[in-house]
């Protein structure tokens, strides 16, 4: 027989317990892991703070209370809580030698300095230091990873690397290890130390040289920028070394043959020494070499054809020796997997022909860079040079190379950099170069080029950003020029001269700084746009040689007056913006004599001063037309229409107006300083469509006259200081439909018309103004206006017929229904047994509801 069994249910009761348990349980849990820092350990590092210089104040975080685990630069293990990283390497990182000042101080601040407090050899679980950790930690034998760059270490020994014995990794760069006398016999004698950093270091010859049993182990050594001038010979005996930096030394005489000892090398560097030999074919030996740079030497002789033994060889440079002469080896051939070549500066004579044959036979889809700037090569490019797609970084500068540039050249998709100038090379300018997609600096000046530079010529080349022909023989006509919204930097170049066929130059917001360039006056624009930049300084005078139709500087930071010779030199001008600056001065009455101004935009300027009385003979804006003005250019070859476009603000907002924009007047002096009244003359520019006068100090009345301006779209007088009423003639502006008198002395009624009430209070506000839109009544001798009915206050405008009605509604309900009940009998009785019928049907509702 089968018995069933069955397990009690725990009793509700208990689920409480058990949650408190949980709870509990979590709890101790979390403050195990919240809790990871050894007290002892965080003690260390405290005192270790204690005794460094932090100028920017990177350890703000380790203070006690805090969990050291937390800390910046801190690591624990995630199970035992030991520390076991220390990251205290500088946060930035090195500048460039042009970098601005401010980024040098604040790279100096990020390092730390001052004395290695012993606290930290209590840190006995610390594994590994990727960024750094202090030198005094000999008695850490686990410890294969020590990076101390970039810090202001000065050990005057190095007994305690010795210690050290799982070190792998030690970089010391940037330390002064002028008093480290044993710094050799204790790296080179170190049983697994594979790479070694020391560059920067002050380390110089050693006076008393002892020899060392080197290490079998190491295999990247980095001595660069250090003061010796000689190679340590101990160097020589670490065979298993692969990597060897001695650039930037004072390195003297021939280059050691003992170099070919060192079979494993793949990367040798001895840029920037003093070494004056030939070169030994011992180097020429070493098949695993990868990187070979002896640029910036005085090395002398011919480049052996043994260098064809190089088979590895990715990066050959030895530019800039200036003795290293004759023609190079056909052995080039054998280079297969060259990547970059710079034989630059030096006195290389061979034809360029041969030695593209040279490296076309084994290196064509491998080779990225040549540079053989700066020596006496000749001969002429052939359509061999095609045929390196790869290609990026050409450069044959300085050279007496001379023919036609090879159509092939349009071949090379990868092409960056391109600079032949300087040379004798003739013929047209390729139309190939269009081709280049990735052409970014093409250089083609001092030659012998001829031919009409076309539009083709450059149609796809969107990355270029250097241009140089100068001094060949090219023919074009330039007429526009538009580079506006890209990020361009720096100055404007003063060479403008050349460019006389130049009508419209664009170069609106971008990022251009400086002053205009004297030599953009010498040619004859007609349209210069500098809007939107940083440029600064006054005006240049050699601007009044042009014929500028449309000029517009604003949003800069230029200064000075606004020069007189605007109004008298340009007299087709037609759009003049130079607002959001910072001009000062008066308005000159020069500016009255442009008789096609349509746009005029001074402001938020710091101009003072009044409004010239004679801003009536701007005929542009004062004379009605009976024919639609556009405002165009012919460009090319006369046979195409060129709209201008211009920004301007209009109805309290910024459009572009192009085809447009000749159909467009405005003026705009807003946020200066005027003074003085409105003058009534500038009522007599009926053509005007936007007037802002706003921000300004102006006083007295609006004149009457502005009534005529009958295409009136936009008027702001606002913030100001004008009294006096709105007058009546403002009614008749049909087409207004932005208008702002705010924040003025106003007075009196606003008058009606269709436009004036249908704007917002806000335009109307701050002012003593009455009637609508606004809620404020008008008084008129005495008797408040009736807003509802726009201001008419007659006699029967007394009558109140809301309340004619409320009494007239009242007396007909009276005597509809109360007066039959109080006077009738039977109308009584009928409404009382209908009252007590209803009463009764609620009783019984109520009653069964209730059951």
């Amino acid at each position: 027989m089968a018995i069933a069994t069955m397990t009690a249910p725990l009793p509700i009761s208990l689920f409480p317990f058990l949650l408190l348990i949980t709870a509990i349980y979590f709890t101790i849990c979390a403050a195990n892991s919240n809790s990871l820092c050894i007290q002892s350990e965080r003690e260390a590092l405290l005192k270790f703070k204690n005794h460094l210089i932090d100028p920017s104040n990177r350890l703000s975080s380790w203070v006690e209370g805090l969990d050291c685990c937390e800390w910046i630069g801190v690591v624990c293990h995630n199970s035992t809580g030991h520390v076991h990283q220390l990251n205290l390497a500088p946060t930035l990182s090195e500048p460039d030698e042009f970098a601005p000042y401010f980024e040098w101080e604040a790279y100096e601040r990020s390092k730390l300095g001052g004395k290695i407090n012993p606290s930290l050899l209590e840190l006995k679980h610390l594994t590994g230091f990727p960024e750094g950790i202090p030198h005094n930690l000999g008695n850490l034998s686990k410890l294969h990873y020590l990076d101390l760059g970039g810090n202001y270490l000065k050990p005057k020994s190095f007994q305690w690397v010795s210690g050290l014995s799982s070190l792998q990794y030690l970089d010391l760069s940037g330390a002064d290890l002028s008093k480290a006398n044993d710094w050799l016999q204790v790296t080179f004698k170190h049983p697994s130390l594979l790479k070694l950093r020391l560059s920067n270091c002050c380390l110089e010859d050693d006076p008393s040289p002892i020899s060392v049993n080197s290490t079998k182990s190491l295999v990247i050594l980095d001595l660069s920028g250090n003061g010796f001038s000689s190679v340590p010979k101990s160097i020589f005996s670490l065979h298993s070394l692969m990597s060897f930096d001695l650039s930037e030394n004072s390195l003297e005489g021939p280059i050691p043959y003992y170099f070919g000892n060192i079979s494993f090398l793949e990367v040798l560097d001895l840029t920037l020494n003093h070494l004056n030999s030939s070169i030994p074919n011992s180097l020429y030996s070493l098949n695993r070499l990868q990187f070979l740079s002896r640029g910036e030497n005085q090395l002398q002789g011919t480049i052996s054809r043994t260098i064809g033994n190089l088979s590895s060889i990715t990066h050959l440079d030895l530019s800039s020796n200036f003795m290293l002469e004759g023609r190079l080896p056909t052995s080039l051939e054998y280079l297969c997997k060259l990547k970059e070549m710079d034989l630059s500066y030096n006195k290389i004579e061979d034809g360029i022909s041969e030695i593209l044959q040279s490296l076309s036979r084994c290196c064509l889809g491998s080779l990225e860079s040549l540079d053989m700037a700066d020596n006496q090569l000749s001969g002429h490019l052939t359509d061999q040079l095609g045929q390196f797609k790869n290609l990026a970084y050409l450069s044959l500068a300085r050279n007496k190379i001379f023919g036609p540039i090879p159509l092939s050249i349009g071949e090379l998709s990868s092409l960056k950099f391109f600079d032949v100038s300087e040379n004798q090379l003739n013929g047209t300018f390729p139309l190939c170069f269009g081709q280049l997609e990735s052409l970014e600096t093409l250089d083609f000046g001092y030659n012998l080029l001829e031919g009409v530079v076309l539009e083709t010529h450059f149609s796809n080349v969107t990355r270029l950003t250097t241009l140089k022909a100068s001094h060949n023989r090219l023919r074009g006509r330039m007429e526009v020029l538009y580079i506006d919204k890209n990020l361009i930097s720096g100055e404007i170049p003063d060479c403008w001269n050349h460019w006389q066929n130049l009508g419209l130059l664009n170069l609106g917001s971008n990022s251009l700084t400086g002053k205009i360039p004297p030599s953009l006056g010498h040619i004859n624009l007609s349209m210069l746009n500098l809007r939107n930049n940083s440029m600064f300084g006054a005006l240049p005078s050699t601007l009044q040689n042009s014929s500028l139709i449309m000029l517009d500087f604003s949003e800069n930071h230029f200064n000075g007056s606004v020069p007189e010779w605007i109004g008298d030199k340009h007299s087709r001008l037609k759009v003049l913006s130079l607002q959001s600056n910072h001009f000062d001065g008066h308005i000159p009455h020069r500016i009255c004599d442009l008789q096609y101004l349509q746009n005029l935009d001074l402001a938020h300027n710091n101009i003072s001063g009044t409004i010239p009385k004679c801003f009536s003979n701007l005929t542009a804006m004062a004379n009605r037309s009976n024919q639609s003005n556009y405002i165009y250019e012919w460009v090319s070859t006369r046979t195409t229409l060129f709209y201008l476009s211009a920004l301007l603000v209009l109805k309290g907002r910024e459009d572009e107006y192009s085809a447009t924009l000749g159909l467009v007047t405005s003026m705009d002096l807003s946020t200066n300083s005027l003074t003085g009244e409105i003058p009534k003359e500038i009522g007599s520019l009926i053509e005007l469509r936007s007037l802002n006068l706003s921000a300004n100090l102006l006083t007295g009345n609006i004149p009457n006259e502005i009534g005529s301006m009958e295409l009136m779209e936009s008027l702001d007088l606002s913030m100001n200081r004008l009294n006096g009423e709105i007058p009546p003639s403002i009614s008749s502006l049909k087409f207004l439909n932005h208008f702002n008198v705010s924040y003025n002395n106003l007075t009196g009624q606003i008058p009606i018309s269709t436009q004036l009430q249908s704007f917002e209070n806000f335009s109307y506000m701050g002012n003593h103004l009455c009637g609508p839109p606004l809620t404020k009544n008008c008084i008129t001798k005495g008797i408040p206006t009736d807003v509802a009915n726009n201001g008419s206050s007659s006699e029967g405008s007394k009558v109140n017929w809301l309340f004619v009605s409320i009494v007239l509604g009242f007396v007909m309900g009276f005597w509809g229904v109360v007066a039959p009940l109080f006077f009738s009998r039977s109308w009584r009785h009928a409404y009382y047994r209908k009252l007590d019928h209803v009463g009764r049907k609620l009783y019984v509702y109520w009653a069964t509801m209730g059951m």
